[in-house]
This record gives structure tokens, sequence and C-alpha cells, in this order.
């Protein structure tokens, strides 16, 4: 653009002092015609020529002009597209910036955030009861057992932090008068459930679920009351589960 601009200028000058000769020039070849006579046609043609050639050269400094004019007014406009490129940039990268750092708050809660969830079946020793006493049921085949909240060697399940929890108990009695389990909550009975086997050789199931809200250290266990039974075996019939919903 700086060189383009530069030629303009030299062409313009040294266009400025040809029209400032060539005037000069007329004057005198205007003087002159009139103490003399006319001009040879060869000069006549020469001197056309030279006008002509001068008007040529005005055209296309006009033109040069116009062109040197668009290329600033395009540069301006490159300039302002790349100014408004750069805003919305900044802004994307501010945005991005706020995203990543929602994400990284978001994972770091979701990482101290206690995880508990445990599944259990009861026994493969099929038939248990009827007993003489209440018994504390010891689900002893543990699949799941996140947060370790789940103690299989006594039954307990202990929560680990304040929170509402979702607990759940599958019952199956077979060759069985009466099938039943009773829910604890610390030494507090909380729920009672029973089923009759009409028909020794048909099975009898139940499913229950309670959602609790529990402090750290509160215990949750099943009983089998005395007199029932209840039944389990490989298949795992009879099981007890249950997770953290959320803290409090």
């Amino acid at each position: 653009m700086r060189v383009v601009a530069g030629l303009l200028l030299l062409l313009l000058g040294l266009c400025g002092s040809g029209a400032q000769g060539e005037a000069g020039g007329l004057g005198e070849v205007a003087e002159i015609n009139q103490n003399t006579d006319p001009k040879h046609p060869a000069e006549e043609s020469t001197q056309q020529s030279m006008k002509q050639t001068a008007c040529d050269v005005w055209m296309e400094l006009r033109a040069l002009r116009d062109m040197v004019v668009e290329q600033k007014v395009h540069m301006e406009l490159l300039q302002r597209e790349n100014s408004d490129l750069q805003t919305r940039l900044s802004s994307s990268e501010s945005e991005l910036l706020i995203s990543k750092s929602r994400i990284d708050q978001l994972e770091r809660e979701n990482a101290e955030k206690p995880k508990v969830a445990f599944y259990a079946a009861l026994t493969d020793a099929r038939t248990l009861g009827p007993y003489n006493t209440d018994i504390t049921l010891k689900y002893s085949k543990v699949f799941t057992n996140i947060g370790k909240a789940y103690n299989p060697s006594t039954g307990f399940f202990t929560a680990p932090v304040k929170g509402v929890y979702n607990l759940q108990f599958t019952v199956m009695g077979y060759d069985a008068g009466v099938i039943s389990v009773q829910v604890y909550k610390n030494n507090q009975r909380i729920m009672y459930n029973w089923e009759r086997n009409e028909n020794d050789s048909v099975p009898e199931y139940f499913t229950k679920s309670l959602v609790l809200e529990l402090t750290a250290g509160d215990e949750i266990h099943l009983v089998l009351p005395s007199g029932h039974s209840i039944f389990d075996d490989s298949n795992n019939y009879s099981t007890f589960s249950g997770s953290l919903l959320f803290t409090l």
C-alpha cells in the first residue's frame, strides 16, 4: 500500500511538471503563431500525440487513485472484521474458562460426595427357622458393598453420613407355615412383614422398600421372629440391599 501511494505521488509530481511545461510551451507557440506562418503538419501531429498521451496519463492516475482509495476502504473493513473476531474469540474463551471451572467444581463435589450402596443375599443353607427366639438375619453373600457400610458378619447396615437412604429386602418362604421379617432402626422396630404359606409345596414371596432419613451411625438390621422361617439357596431368593440417595 505504501509503495502504491508513493508511486502515485511521484506520477502526480511528474505530470504536474509536464503540464506546466506544456502550458508554457503552448503559450509560446501561440505567440509565435501570431507572428509566423502555420506549422508543418508533422509538428501538429506530434503536439496532438503529446496531448493525447497526457490525457491517458491523467486517466491512468485517476484509476490508480480510485484503486488506492478502494483498497484503503477494504483494508479498514478487514481491520474492523478482525477486531470483531478477536472480541468474539475473547468472549468464547471466557465462556470456555467458566464452563471448565464449573465442570471442575462438579467433579470435585462428586468426588467428595459419599458413595454408599450394597446388595447381599442371605444363605445357601435353604430353610432357616423356625426358632424359639428372634434372630438377626446375616446376609452373608455380598455382591456389592460400596462404602463398606454393610457388615455381613453382623447383618447390620450403618449409615456413614446423615442423609436419605433407600433400603429394600425380598423374602421367600418354602415348605413353611409363616414367613416374616422385621426391620429395626437401632433398637426400635419400624416394620413388621409376614406372609402365611397356605400350600407348603408352593413358594411365597414378598418385597418391601423403605426410604429413611438416617444420621451418621444409625443402624439398620433385619430380624426373623421366633416361630417363623425364611428360605434361600444358591439362587439368591432372599436379599437385602440399600443405597444413599442424597446427603443432608
